[in-house]
């Protein structure tokens, strides 16, 4: 018989980028008294990894608990970013309810209407909290029509409509209920959150179920994999089965060595869990995400929804470039293909796959910004490879045509931006699907475009908007191959000879368009050092010393003024390279070089194309 247990609440923020979810996270841990009194607390406290800390957003879902009054509430923190959309798919399955986070000015965005599709798809209560209501320009009133706009446009029920809205500075730390109560802390949001979030409901006396949301990973045990005690009661050193939905003939024998439940920060361990907990179990070395634990008598798998399918890939290679080896630390194919592999043990949205070429993996993922993490991450950890452009993968369909994964991109642009805008993407096969007069002079442009349109595109409307655009995308499924796009408007600067870069060869090579490099910088023949002003490849010789005669000093040199070098992040390397190029990552450099080093095979190479 289903009962329920009143002392657990299961709830997952979910958001947009940016909107404050992990900053609140952050202020319900501080005022459930998690942290001690002297204790001191780094901001965004869930976003645990460096790279999540210096962009300021959230890769993975975290887990978390806190206690009011008697009530345990787990909450998930989970990813606002349209690439990390799998992960906030998966999390759904182990809540009760959710609260929806919108930012007083800027209101309901793409990711909004993503995250809560999916809630609302799962029949969850809602709980809307208008976050930053202490911003300047914040418009609450005009939020609140936004999203209950949204909620009737995505098909919510009546009992769904009738959400409690809650205002809240995640920052200042305080909630309310009424736009004109005076703030004073977090209760009333703890308080909605116990009297609206239904408690979880299960069967205590029914045979064991526990349905495995996440993985994480630990080096010293392995895989552990994080899901809710759906029916009946979980120990340690008890027998149990995995299965899956998605794959009947999953059969596999297991012993549960460790069990724990989340407490704050920590994991703690215990004996047992009962029905609505939230538990990690180690000790399973095969385990996946999808996974039913359930007892031998009766082994039932819970359905659960496929995870969304990779729309983009890269080739990840061994640097076999002249300047191969001198900086990694793992430079192999070996070391390479065993940290693409384990990469597999927490991301399920990626997919590695060995080609033809021993030395070369296909590493497929949800966008430009999924792979760059992962890259940055090998970086950082001492790795040296070379990876080749984003290509987006194809389908077809039942009559043999060729399908492309498309996405609506929407641009918030000043207003004298807007008709820039529209032309490059209008280039990039982007069609114009609405346009409206947004807040402070700004412009909202919905696009519905190829994903190949926007491989490299970024840098660009940086650049149009000078600065001052927002573009965000959201996956919209495949659709018809829109043709051919032309990325590129210009060439490489190409550098002739191996050598040390000098100030009269790169005052030389200056004229001819952008630099990406400096003097002394070690360069070799193939390698790309700038970007031509023109649409052709040129190469240049940065090596080039001036020739001493007896009416020549030395030191005039130093008079020759070289323009400053643009240095280019990964995310613009990434986006910079051709077809024909490849990106050469180690620890400490960036380097864009052509595949085809040698320039007379490169050209033959080049004819035989055209």
């Amino acid at each position: 018989m289903k009962t329920k247990r009143e002392d657990v609440r299961n709830i997952a923020i979910i958001a947009h980028v940016d909107h404050g979810k992990t900053t609140l996270v952050d202020e319900l841990l501080k005022q459930s008294g998690v942290f001690r009194e002297n204790q001191e607390v780094v901001e965004r406290v869930m976003d645990s990894n460096d790279i999540e800390r210096e962009r300021g957003i959230t890769i993975l879902s975290k887990n978390t608990a806190v206690y009011y009054n008697g009530i345990k509430i787990n909450i998930i923190d989970t990813p606002g970013h349209a690439d990390f959309g799998g992960e906030v798919e998966r999390v759904l399955k182990m809540v009760d309810g959710v609260v929806l986070v919108v930012d007083a000015y800027e209101g309901a965005m793409p990711q909004t209407k993503f995250v809560l599709r999916k809630a609302l798809e799962l029949e969850l209560p809602v709980i809307v909290c208008i976050n930053k209501i202490d911003r300047p320009e914040a418009r609450p009133t005009e939020v609140i029509d936004e999203v209950l706009e949204l909620f009737i446009e995505l098909d919510a029920n009546d009992e769904q409509l009738d959400c409690p809205f809650v205002y809240a500075s995640a920052k200042a730390g305080h909630a309310v209920l009424e736009l004109d109560d005076s703030p004073e802390n977090m209760i009333p949001l703890f308080e909605t959150i116990v009297n609206y979030i239904p408690a979880p409901e299960g069967d205590p006396d029914a045979d064991t179920q526990v349905l495995i949301s996440t993985i994480d990973y630990n080096e010293y045990v392995g895989r552990i994999g994080v899901g809710k005690v759906d029916n009946g009661v979980i120990k340690v050193n008890q027998d149990a089965v995995v299965v899956n939905a998605h794959e009947p003939d999953k059969f596999m024998k297991v012993k549960i060595s460790k069990l724990y439940e989340f407490d704050g920060l920590d994991k703690v361990e215990v004996n047992e869990a009962k029905i609505g907990s939230i538990v990690a179990i180690s000790g399973i070395a095969d385990i996946h995400i999808g996974d039913t634990i359930c007892s031998p008598e009766n082994p039932v798998a819970i359905p659960f929804q496929k995870i969304s399918e990779p729309t983009i890939a890269m080739q990840f290679m061994v640097n076999d470039s002249p300047l191969a080896g001198q900086e990694g630390k793992f430079v192999t194919s070996r070391h390479i293909r065993e940290r693409l592999f384990r990469e597999l043990n927490t991301d399920v949205s990626l997919r590695v796959e060995e080609t033809d070429n021993m030395d070369s993996f296909k590493v497929s993922g949800r966008g430009e910004l999924h792979l760059s993490v992962l890259i940055e991450n090998m970086r950082r950890e001492g790795y040296e490879f070379a990876v080749s452009k984003a290509e987006v993968l194809y389908k077809e369909d039942e009559n043999g045509k060729k399908l492309e994964p498309m996405e609506i991109a929407v641009i918030d642009v000043p207003e004298e931006f807007a008709g820039s805008v529209i032309e490059k993407l209008s280039q990039r096969k982007g069609e114009l699907q609405n346009m409206s007069q947004g807040n402070g002079g700004y412009t909202r442009l919905e696009f519905n475009i190829p994903s190949r349109g926007l491989i490299g595109y970024r840098g660009e409307f940086m650049t149009d908007t000078k600065g001052n655009g927002i573009i965000n995308t959201v996956f919209d499924g495949y659709g018809p191959y829109k043709g051919d796009i032309e990325y590129r408007k210009q060439g490489s600067l190409i550098a002739f000879e191996a050598g040390e870069a000098v100030t009269y060869g790169l005052f030389n090579a200056q004229e001819r368009g952008t630099l990406f490099i400096g003097p002394g910088e070690k360069v070799y023949s193939g390698m790309v050092i700038g970007q031509n002003g023109k649409t052709d490849d040129i190469e240049v010789n940065v090596c080039k010393t001036k020739h001493l005669t007896n009416t020549r000093s030395s030191g005039a040199d130093d008079a020759l003024k070289l323009v400053p070098k643009r240095i280019l992040s990964l995310e613009q390397c990434l986006e910079f390279i051709d077809t024909d190029e490849l990106l050469e990552v180690t620890p400490e450099n960036l380097r864009i070089r052509k595949k085809i080093l040698d320039p007379t095979l490169r050209k033959r190479a080049g004819f035989r194309k055209s």
